[in-house]
């Protein structure tokens, strides 16, 4: 929203300072949960593994709940900072669609962008790779912060980047204008197949190579 609101992007961050905040952010957020929760944060992420039969049903739907209250609280305190007019001018910061793509434009870049980000999720938190290289679970949650950089970057221009589907229900709930909700369903229905695409190629193709020791 603060790129947004000056007149040309050359005076701000930019693109690419967005995309920097969310994969940062996600680092240090995946950093300082993972030892409490597993450092979801994302709904999809907490779909594919339990797809992948890292957590039960019960703790998945848990978790998915409190992401999206989490979400809206967040979604809020934004508003509460920007003040209601700039903050629905600036079109609160909502997920659609943008102009010159098409609707599969969109739902195929939170598929893939959401494969990405997941599959990096299973990757760096793989067992058999903790088992074989111990400093791989202190770094994961670098390469999933930026994989989460790297998807900002390649999909801003389409969607806004969704792939998480909290974040794209707090800014609709509390923003409440069509813009919202209109291809809301996009950034739902999107991330939850990229990470059961991801969770399938993981359990099926990646996990069924047999491991080799050193």
């Amino acid at each position: 929203m603060g790129v947004v609101k000056d007149k040309t992007k050359c005076t701000t961050v930019g693109i690419q300072g967005i995309a920097w905040a969310f994969g940062g952010m996600i680092f240090a957020l995946v950093y300082c949960t993972a030892g409490i929760s597993g450092g979801h944060i994302n709904p999809a992420v907490t779909f594919g593994l339990f797809l992948g039969r890292k957590l039960s049903l019960t703790r998945a739907i848990y978790y998915m709940v409190m992401q999206c209250l989490g979400a809206i609280c967040g979604a809020g305190v934004v508003k509460g900072f920007m003040g209601k007019t700039r903050y629905g001018a600036l079109g609160g910061g909502a997920n659609s669609v943008n102009h010159g793509y098409t609707k599969g434009d969109g739902l195929g870049a939170e598929i893939v962008g959401t494969f990405v980000l997941v599959y990096t999720v299973f990757s760096a938190t793989d067992a058999k790779r903790s088992a074989r290289d111990s400093h791989v679970p202190i770094l994961a949650p670098l390469p999933i912060g930026f994989a989460v950089f790297l998807v900002h970057l390649a999909t801003i221009p389409i969607t806004g980047t969704g792939i998480n589907p909290a974040r794209s229900l707090g800014a609709a709930i509390i923003f409440n204008k069509d813009k919202g909700w209109d291809d809301h369903w996009i950034f739902w229905v999107g991330p939850f197949i990229g990470a059961a695409l991801a969770a399938l190629y993981h359990v099926v193709v990646i996990r069924a190579i047999p491991f080799k020791s050193k």
